[in-house]
């Protein structure tokens, strides 16, 4: 019996406060299938292992934030000896929840049901390196629907379990301006991970290395990382990253310090960005304010704020009321008064 399909509409997709994009590695890797390309010898697997010990350490990665969890490293062009001398050069003790194994079935074949089995042993697996891709694909001649089918294997995976997984891949020889046109395969590939990693090396006598990486919950979607090599780790000398500025939390503050004012509000989504901008100082959308008090829904609720969305003669409002008993903030007003915040001057961080 074939499932019933779902259909949702885009009023409940809008309204609905769903969790937060999970990091393996932050702003870098989140969740799903990622890929890390680059020529022979670069350092691709060198830098897999870095990220798997980060990762089980919970230390970070690339100067960047991990989340701790066990690790799997699939290596499967190196023998054990050879793991024992890489690790040694990265470790002076054992990490506990990091495992390796260097022979799995290949995709379709048994590899989804051998990483299941693992996660159910381990539920606090975060991260699974393949190294590499090549040797657990099914097919041997690659084409867009060959390519697309067994990555869309390996991410269905990694969404379902919540975990991420990265196959570790080559590159063309023929050089192109976007490195992510020389990831090898058809687009196939690049159009199913949910994020790519393309190590290119200036020349052959450089001892620093370019990471180019884009993904669907990367910042701008694509950043830049200068790499040197340090005592066989790579280490991080230039970045492009920029800070995402926190919108969110401002306009969540200038909601709770309208709110602690108001008290009740009843009116359209432009109404209330006109207060939160006469607050804030800024130019904020009613569409960008609606965003960020859905997908901040919770943190409202324990500043006291609860709201909901109604349909009046034909409008769209916002009805938000502000409950002082339910508020958990320190800065909770004094019943009968409306003078003890200055808006402007407490309510936002400086």
């Amino acid at each position: 019996m074939e499932n019933k399909v779902e259909i949702v509409s885009c009023e409940t997709i809008m309204n609905t406060e769903y969790p937060p994009a999970r990091f393996c590695v932050d702003t870098l890797i989140g969740t799903g299938c990622y890929l890390v390309a680059g020529v022979p010898k670069i350092g691709k697997s060198k830098l897999a292992l870095d990220i798997c010990i980060s990762v089980a350490k919970g230390e970070n990665a690339l100067d960047l934030q991990t989340e701790k969890g066990a690790a799997l490293y699939l290596a499967l062009e190196d023998p054990y000896e050879r793991l024992q001398n890489r690790l040694y050069e990265l470790l002076a003790e054992p990490v506990d929840n990091l495992f390796f194994c260097i022979s799995v079935n290949g995709i379709g074949c048994g590899l989804e049901k051998e990483i299941e089995d693992f996660y159910a042993e381990h539920p606090d697996l975060r991260l699974v390196i393949v190294d590499t891709f090549q040797k657990v694909r099914k097919f041997h001649e690659s084409s867009y629907a060959t390519d697309y089918q067994e990555v869309s294997a390996v991410k269905e995976l990694a969404d379902r379990l919540g975990i991420t997984v990265i196959l570790i891949h080559h590159l063309r020889k023929q050089h192109d301006k976007d490195p992510f046109n020389m990831i090898s395969g058809t687009t196939g590939i690049r159009g199913c991970v949910d994020g790519a990693i393309v190590l290119i090396m200036k020349d052959e006598y450089s001892h620093t290395v370019t990471l180019h990486a884009e993904g669907r919950d990367i910042v701008n979607r694509k950043m830049e990382l200068q790499l040197e090599k340090e005592s066989q780790r790579w280490k991080v000398i230039a970045d492009d990253l920029v800070e995402p500025e926190k919108f969110d939390d401002e306009v969540v503050t200038a909601i709770a310090a309208v709110m602690k004012q108001e008290v009740s509000f009843l009116d359209t989504a432009t109404v209330l960005t006109d207060k939160v901008n006469k607050l804030t100082k800024k130019e904020y959308e009613p569409r960008m304010v609606s965003r960020i008090m859905t997908q901040n829904r919770t943190r409202l609720e324990d500043l006291g704020i609860l709201f909901e969305r109604r349909h009046s003669n034909g409008k769209r409002m916002l009805s938000v009321e502000y409950i002082e008993s339910r508020d958990d903030s320190d800065d909770r007003i004094t019943e009968g008064t409306s003078e003890t915040i200055d808006p402007v001057e407490n309510a936002l961080p400086a």
